[in-house]
């Protein structure tokens, strides 16, 4: 729930207004983040997902390896033709 909503067409400003209970505000949409790089618990924890400040286990997608490595070459693609232009 941030200030980007105001450059939104109108379908998506009525969409926010219907769905305002659902939204995080920044600090809530923050609080993950922080929590991951500055919480002593996670001083030495690499590679997990977390959401809402509690470890979560990734969906079936985020665990395919196919997937991860056509998203790792897509983005190195990606990069590539940006460094050329």
């Amino acid at each position: 729930m941030t200030n980007l909503f105001q450059y939104s067409g109108f379908v998506i400003r009525s969409l926010k207004l219907l769905t305002f209970l659902l939204w995080k505000n920044v600090p809530q949409g923050a609080a993950t983040t922080f929590y991951a790089a500055l919480h002593p618990s996670m001083k030495n924890v690499t590679g997990k997902y977390y959401l809402d400040c509690n470890e979560m286990k990734p969906s079936k997608y985020a665990r395919n390896e196919i997937l991860a490595k056509q998203l790792w070459d897509f983005s190195n693609k990606l990069i590539k033709s940006i460094e050329l232009s």
